[in-house]
């Protein structure tokens, strides 16, 4: 599989990264195929430089942006912002999407089994 990823470039801790189309079992600062763009966080406001021809091309292509370069490719108007990139929070876990008000919240019918009556039941079963 082909994705576009970041790839780092720069000294010690003065991060830059190139956004390459590599393949996925490459190493991160390995072998790529193309690069399509560059991107500087340190700069403020932060660096992003695209060739959007290349970047579309690679995309109609079937490869496949990881999280970070999706949110670069967004931030340069080449793609729409992906759901999973949008619902992201801070500590990096997908939220659920919230129900609405119209519908009825699901309630616990039964009690939850407590610890030891699992593993009673599961003594009892391994007898028989």
């Amino acid at each position: 599989m082909v994705k576009i990823r970041l790839r780092r470039v720069g000294a010690k801790k003065r991060p830059s990264y190139r956004l390459v189309v590599a393949d996925a079992r490459a190493p991160r600062d390995g072998a790529f195929i193309a690069i399509i763009g560059h991107y500087n966080p340190l700069t403020d406001p932060e660096t992003i430089v695209i060739d959007e021809e290349k970047a579309l091309g690679w995309l109609s292509q079937g490869a496949r942006p990881t999280d970070t370069a999706a949110r670069l490719l967004a931030k340069a108007g080449i793609i729409e912002k992906p759901e999973a990139i949008k619902r992201k929070t801070k500590a990096g876990v997908t939220e659920k999407p919230k129900a609405s008000k119209d519908e009825p919240e699901a309630s616990i019918t039964e009690e939850p089994e407590t610890i030891k009556e699992k593993t009673w039941k599961n003594k009892k079963a391994r007898k028989n």
